[in-house]
């Protein structure tokens, strides 16, 4: 893996870890596919790094559990602006 791999998935699971942020949030924040950054985080950084891949996966764990309300959410609020 190149240095530049290796960094990116740090920044990733730190960027995650700090805000919270779902797959899709941080692809978009650093510019990157989904599969990417599930890519960077779950074979990657378990390899490199298995403290920070637990942290990480800790909370993308945390967010695959809560994405039904969160679309259920989105689902309310299109319906009350119309």
């Amino acid at each position: 893996m190149t240095d530049e791999i290796e960094k990116r998935a740090c920044e990733l699971a730190v960027y995650i870890i700090e805000t919270g942020a779902t797959v899709r949030a941080a692809a978009g924040h650093f510019g990157i596919s989904k599969s990417t950054v599930h890519k960077d985080i779950t074979c990657r950084l378990s390899k490199n790094h298995p403290q920070l891949y637990a942290q990480a996966r800790a909370v993308l764990d945390r967010n695959k559990q809560e994405r039904h309300i969160r679309g259920g959410m989105a689902t309310k609020r299109k319906y009350a602006q119309k």
